[in-house]
């Protein structure tokens, strides 16, 4: 079953359990200009803070809504998502489901906006105030284009740095869901995410490969500005590191195995020049060496400059290995 709780300016509606696919928008008229999409997973300690942004927008609260959808979270993330139902000042949907990954999250999200165009955010960006209104003007001008928007990566949502991109910011993605949007009726017109992506990593890359093949254009509005939150890692953090790249490697397979084009090579480092090199790394010990230098990974401390140098090195080396698995289970 999933729960959806709908709420806006003129107060809240109450929550009644749906099954998915129930009220989809599909073919529906737009209700609004704009639909800002995130999906969260147990980041109730952001969320609150992620969600105000987007309610306290300068485009006028009735020309978007906010729709969210709860992955199966563990934490506070309910509770969270109560409090801001009351303060929403725009329309705002909240859907609950069983965690099933990024992608089929953000497909229950699709089925339920009703903005001409989607935006798309995580649950650790925040959105400056003329966020929406920036997107919605790069709208205006391309009507048919993707939106890449400007992210800021930042320590702390607390002592943000100036809402000013600069090539220090650069990013080469053309699709990132961090920041992007895309008119609905396009979305759905090359089938929305690829739900086989149910772990982490390219289900966004994938998605705008197929947005390229259908000829879309893609614009940057520098001024539609997010911050991304990436604060320093920790010693507790580099198991995660390592988890993420090693599911990052599995979906690269998938992601070749859908594109096989010279891009995704290129995003991927799944070519065989990159793999021989890496493997020779292991080989003579790269990662033994690596978790010497990085040291545990049971404490909070602080990692120094050369610790998280080494732990980045290893998540890359990580991910290398899990490739080569992956790919040899793949051929199995």
């Amino acid at each position: 079953m999933t729960s959806v709780v709908r709420s806006g300016g003129g107060g809240p509606v109450p929550a009644r359990a749906e099954t998915p696919g129930m009220e989809d928008s599909g073919g529906a008229a737009p209700r609004f200009r704009a639909t800002i999409q995130l999906c969260t997973y147990d980041r109730a300690h952001l969320l609150g803070r992620v969600l105000d942004a987007c309610f306290e927008q300068t485009a006028p609260s009735d020309s978007y809504e906010v729709v969210l959808v709860n992955d199966g979270s563990h934490d506070e993330t309910p509770r969270v998502i109560e409090a801001a139902r009351r303060r929403a000042s725009c329309a705002f949907t909240a859907i609950d489901q069983a965690n099933a990954g990024l992608a089929r999250a953000r497909n229950a999200g699709l089925a339920r906006a009703t903005g001409e165009r989607i935006i798309f955010i995580d649950d650790d960006v925040l959105p400056t105030p003329s966020f929406v209104a920036e997107h919605l003007r790069s709208h205006d001008r391309h009507p048919a284009a993707v939106v890449r928007g400007a992210v800021i990566n930042t320590e702390s949502f607390e002592r943000l740095p100036t809402p000013t991109w600069s090539l220090a910011n650069y990013s080469g993605n053309w699709f990132w869901t961090s920041n992007v949007s895309v008119p609905l009726e396009t979305l759905r017109a090359v089938g929305n995410f690829t739900e086989s992506f149910g772990e982490y990593g390219w289900e966004d890359i994938e998605l705008g490969m197929r947005l390229r093949a259908r000829g879309v254009r893609g614009v940057f509005n520098r001024f539609a500005v997010a911050f991304h939150y990436k604060p320093r890692p920790t010693a507790r953090n580099v198991d995660g590191m390592l988890r993420q790249a090693r599911s990052q490697a599995r979906t690269a397979v998938q992601l070749r195995a859908l594109h096989d084009h010279w891009r995704i090579l290129l995003a991927t480092g799944d070519d065989p020049v990159r793999r021989a090199v890496h493997r020779a790394a292991r080989r003579f010990g790269a990662l033994e060496r690596l978790e010497r230098a990085v040291g545990p990974h049971d404490a909070d401390r602080p990692l120094s400059a050369r610790q998280l140098a080494a732990a980045r090195a290893l998540a890359h080396e990580t991910y290398y290995a899990e490739l080569e698995r992956s790919r040899a289970s793949d051929r199995a």
